[in-house]
Order: structure tokens, then sequence, then C-alpha cells
């Protein structure tokens, strides 16, 4: 086995010699072929207490290199990701206290300054960058909705690594241009995400390519896993309450892989509650989910849930219609107390314009549906008194240009400077807040 680390099968418990083997049996069990594996460490969890404490200054997610699956530092591929600020939000609280009296801390955890493409997926691209580089893998193919595949595209790049990129149809525009400036291969498939993934699939077979392996990649999972360690470093702890858009799961699942890891240490407890939103034009985890619920989650409910065929949506970069992960997700999400649900995709942009008002950023479609996910969230009750909560903000709008041109609400068109009405900027909001106040 490696000295840093192994991987271990969670279906037949073989013992998988780091990424050579892994790579050799085509991202797969070479005893039972399963794809789903555990990273093993061999350094002291108790460890991550000094890259936690108070003096610490982390600069990138590298901050944390013993617990990642990577051998030679000499292979790091970075640009200063993973260290995004987490914010606490002080109107999100008022409006908790005014509306629903429920006297919460919320805090926000602000990818969209992720120094690379402004996205949570900059973690998982950044590592994988780095072990590809370490086991001279040249080529590589992805498949993804958007996000992703900017992230790959640009590390990748940076590893000198050809990347291949499948994205459905219904991508966004931006992110084409985003990874075709990188020098990377784009193919937009005639069809939905099912599709595209499938294409990539054909595609990596046909040439004896590697491609990334989903929501449950270690390339991906370690990385994000590092969320829950700047949790405990900034925070102090992990809140009661983790908010994210649901698309495939990555985040939910890394948070649990952190915690899992940690049990030993005293530095964590608990899963904190999974409160997980999807757009409502193509939800079918939350429409499983709200089936199962109502039905007492009968035996098997995991493996009973809807396939959409491309769906048509307002935010596509979460629209995964064939949404093949539930049956792991479900459960996840049981076991921590949580709830799958739908959010008005239509009301992404006036989430957009208070959140712009409010915090003077720019937030993708993603983000907003992440964000909404706690006004859906309190609506409906699923929040305690008390409790602290963390939403995951997936992404900045630098590549949802067109998004933005309907965010912005203050313009006016005029001829002469006698139609110029003086402005107070105090005037508008009312304005942002009149959906939330009412909702």
């Amino acid at each position: 086995m490696d000295k840093k680390f192994y991987f271990e099968c969670r279906t037949c418990g073989e013992k998988i010699d780091g990424f050579k083997d892994w790579f050799a049996n085509n991202q797969s069990c070479p005893k039972c072929k399963d794809h789903k594996i555990n990273t093993i460490y061999s350094v002291d969890q108790n460890k991550l207490k000094q890259l936690i404490g108070n003096n610490a200054k982390p600069e990138s997610l590298w901050h944390y290199f013993d617990f990642l699956p990577l051998e030679n530092k000499e292979n790091i591929i970075t640009e200063g990701e993973g260290i995004a600020p987490i914010e606490r939000w002080g109107f999100l609280e008022d409006y908790a206290k005014r509306k629903y009296d429920l006297n919460l801390k919320i805090f926000v955890n602000r990818n969209d300054k992720s120094f690379a493409t402004g996205t949570f997926k900059d973690k998982g691209a950044a590592l994988a960058a780095s072990v590809l580089k370490e086991h001279g893998v040249k080529e590589y193919v992805v498949a993804s909705t958007g996000n992703t595949a900017t992230a790959f595209a640009h590390y990748l790049a940076k590893a000198g690594i050809s990347c291949s990129i499948f994205v459905p149809y219904d991508s966004l525009k931006d992110s084409e241009a985003h990874i075709g400036t990188y020098g990377q291969k784009l193919f937009r498939v005639k069809g939905d995400y099912a599709k595209a993934k499938q294409v990539a699939a054909a595609y990596a077979k046909k040439h004896g390519i590697l491609m990334t392996g989903g929501n449950l990649d270690p390339l991906r999972l370690e990385a994000k896993k590092t969320q829950v360690y700047e949790m405990l470093r900034v925070i102090g702890n992990v809140p009661d309450v983790y908010i994210q858009a649901l698309s495939g799961g990555t985040g939910p699942f890394a948070v649990e892989k952190a915690i899992n890891d940690l049990k030993s240490t005293g530095l964590v407890n608990k899963l904190p509650k999974f409160l997980l939103s999807q757009g409502h034009l193509c939800a079918p985890q939350a429409h499983a989910w709200t089936k199962a619920k109502a039905a007492g989650f009968p035996d098997g409910y995991e493996k009973e849930y809807p396939v959409y065929e491309n769906p048509e949506t307002l935010i596509p970069t979460i629209a995964t219609g064939d949404p093949k992960m539930y049956p792991l997700m479900a459960p996840l999400v049981k076991k921590s107390g949580g709830e799958i649900f739908e959010i008005n995709e239509e009301h992404a942009v006036a989430m957009a314009r208070l959140v712009g008002f409010e915090r003077v950023i720019k937030v993708g479609p993603a983000s907003t549906a992440g964000l909404l996910g706690l006004f859906e969230s309190l609506k409906h009750g699923f929040i305690n008194n008390g409790e602290s909560v963390f939403i995951n903000m997936g992404e900045s709008a630098n590549r949802a240009m067109d998004f933005m041109q309907e965010v912005a609400y203050t313009t006016s068109e005029v001829n002469s400077v006698d139609e110029c009405e003086r402005f107070n900027r105090e005037n508008y909001k009312k304005q942002v807040w009149r959906l939330f106040e009412n909702y």
C-alpha cells in the first residue's frame, strides 16, 4: 500500500494501492468492479487540529495536503482555491427573526470568490489536475452541466493536460467561451446531461482515455471535504444545518466523508441536517423524496425515482434529470434529519437582486437556488430556533451574463437631463425585498 493513503472498496473491502492501480482498473475495484471507494490516510487525523488552529493561515486547499490523495507537493496545481470566505450574513438572520421569530446564525460559503473560475468545483479540479500530473496522464474526459467543465478545463490546461469536455445542449454559452479560451475541446451534445455522459463515456472508451468518475470520484470528493475543515477553522464547529442546491450531490457526500474521518478526534459528533434544493423544472430527487416521505419511507424507497429526459430549465447548471445518486443521497439526507425539496426557478432573478443589493456581490443562477433553499426551509419549518446554518453558495455570475442582464433593474432611458430623476439607493430596498416579505 502507498505510505500516505490507499483506497478501500465500499462494497467488498478490497484494498487498492492508490491511483496507479485505480486508474489501471478503469477506476473500479479489481475484485468486484464497483466504483465506490473510501480513501484512507496513514496520518493521524488529530493532526488536523494544528491546521485549523488560531495561528493557521491557509493559502489554498493544499494547506491540508496531508489529508489529500497526492504524494508529492511538486505536482501541485493551484490558484489559491479552497479558502473561500465564510461570511455571516446578518440580513438573512434579521429576516428569520422578523418573519419567523427564529434566532439563527447564518453563514455563507463564498465560492464565488474562488480565484480560478469562481465556483465550488475549483477544489476538485485542482486536486484532479495535480493527481493526473503526478501519474503522467495526458488526456482526460469530463461530462458536466457547466461548472465542473469550466473548472476542469482551466486546471487541466495549467497542468498541460488535454481535456475533452461534453456538455448538454442547453448548457450556458458563457461556459463554452471560457472553455474555448483555455484551449480545451468542447462537445455540445444534442440532448440532455444524461446523453452528454453517454457520449462522453463512449468517447473515453473508444480512445482509451480516463473519464471523471462522477459524484463519488475521490478526485472530487477528497477535495470538497476540505470545506468541513474550513468550517472548523473559521466557525469553530460544523453548523447544525447545511443548505445547498442539489444536482448530483458531491457536496453532501464530501461532508459525510470528512465527518466520518474525524469521528475519533472529538472535533465533530454528528452530521449537519442536509436541506437540499432543486429547481422545480428539473427536480427528480425532490419528487422522489416527497413521494417516499408521504408513504413513510417504505423499504426500498431509495430505489424509486423518476427520470426526466431533456428537461427545459432556467438553471441548467443543476439540471440532472437522471438522478443516479438518489439511492445514496436519500438515505444520507434521511439519516441527517434533512429534506430534499423544490424551489421556484422563476425566483432566481429576485434572489440575485436581493443579494446584490444587501451584500453588493453578483451570484450565479445555481447559487440563487441554494439561497432560495433557505427561504423555502424557513417557510416549511425545516430550521429550528437557535440553529446555526451553513449555505454552500456554489458559483459566481461570471459565466451567466444573460442571467445578469435579467438581474439588472435600475436602468432608465433618457433624452435630456430633465428626464433624469434624482436617485436614492434606499428607494430600491422595498422593491428587492417585496417577494421575500410575502414568501
